[in-house]
């Protein structure tokens, strides 16, 4: 059975993500000293994607 198409991936490159994983967002909170070893993983503060 072959796959659909619409289900492939379209071998470009992905596009710009507009949400950031835990990790990400907790190293970029790090990176910009709003966030430090110890403080609570959960309820994070609202961050944009480097640009």
């Amino acid at each position: 059975m072959s796959q659909h198409s619409s289900l492939r991936s379209s071998g470009s490159t992905a596009a710009k993500r507009n949400v950031l994983k835990r990790f990400e967002r907790v190293a970029l909170l790090k990176s910009r000293n709003q966030w430090k070893e110890g403080d609570r993983i959960t309820g994070l503060r609202k961050t944009k994607p480097p640009e």
